[in-house]
């Protein structure tokens, strides 16, 4: 007897399905409209005429852009890096023997899970020089983003290692395993894979994050906007700035999500995850 195909809700009937369908005709109108709506407000207060863009052909308008666009993927690529490493070492802290280790990395999930991203920025930039300590606004703004996105990757991480069946590592314990081996060659292998979509999702609001350097003068992308945008001699081309600031951060959150698939289908063609088959748990027993 086969599985059910549908465990969580039931198969739409005729009229469930009819209605649907009309109520994605009519969400899919609706869009439609708002979308033409805003280019008609565009077109009609002039911010699709060639004269609203001739700004970025000048080579120092480019180059600024480029610069942004670096100090972003700077930031990003610092912060993303750190944030992984010190959330994999919360997970493992959460997930320790020893009760100490337990309760001082919950505590510090808990605490920079629930402070503001732009509020550690503040702190990191303009608190610390009160107490004779100076920091880059490179180093504020990476700073925030580990501290901030590794206390959500710890529970990332932890959660994906919860959700590895309890038999998994039962079997690795009777082969012999330490638990560091378990964790390692195990049950990791195997939570990676899950966890990858919540990782990615969460990589992608870094990347979105670090435009809250602007506020704290980090040359970053949206500071680069702001500054352009606002620029008189260049005519204050704010909206058509936004736009291509936009357009880039779209691409480059869609080449996160791209890397991210890649990844995954390697992994599933070449699996590198120790599991232990029943009848090895039952020799081993």
């Amino acid at each position: 007897m086969s599985a059910p195909t549908a465990v969580l809700f039931d198969v739409p009937g005729p009229r469930a399905k009819a209605r649907n369908t009309v109520a994605g005709v009519v969400t899919l109108v609706f869009v439609a409209a708002l979308v033409g709506v805003i280019i008609w407000r565009l077109a009609a207060t002039g911010q699709l005429d060639a004269r609203a863009w001739e700004w970025i052909l000048y080579e120092n308008v480019q180059l600024a852009l480029l610069d942004g666009l670096v100090n972003t993927l700077r930031a990003f690529a610092s912060g993303a890096v750190l944030a992984l490493v010190l959330g994999a070492l919360l997970a493992l802290g959460r997930l320790s023997d020893h009760r100490w280790l337990r309760t001082l990395s919950s505590w510090f999930v808990e605490l920079f899970r629930a402070v503001p991203l732009v509020v550690l920025m503040f702190l990191f930039y303009y608190g610390l020089p009160s107490v004779g300590i100076t920091v880059s606004t490179y180093a504020a703004v990476v700073l925030g983003l580990t501290l901030y996105n590794g206390a959500v990757l710890a529970e990332v991480f932890r959660a994906g290692v919860l959700a590895v069946p309890r038999g998994q590592s039962e079997a690795a314990y009777a082969l012999g395993l330490r638990k560091s081996g378990v964790m390692r060659f195990v049950l990791l292998p195997q939570a990676v894979r899950s966890m990858l979509p919540a990782i990615v999702s969460q990589l992608v609001v870094l990347l979105k994050d670090s435009a809250l350097g602007f506020l704290i003068t980090y040359p970053e992308l949206l500071f680069q906007a702001q500054f352009l945008g606002s620029n008189a001699t260049l005519g204050s081309p704010l909206i058509p700035v936004a736009m291509v600031v936009a357009v880039i951060y779209i691409a480059l959150c869609l080449l996160l999500s791209w890397l991210a698939s890649w990844l995954e289908a390697r992994s599933r063609r070449n699996p590198a995850v120790l599991t232990v088959a029943p009848t090895e748990r039952a020799d081993a027993t």
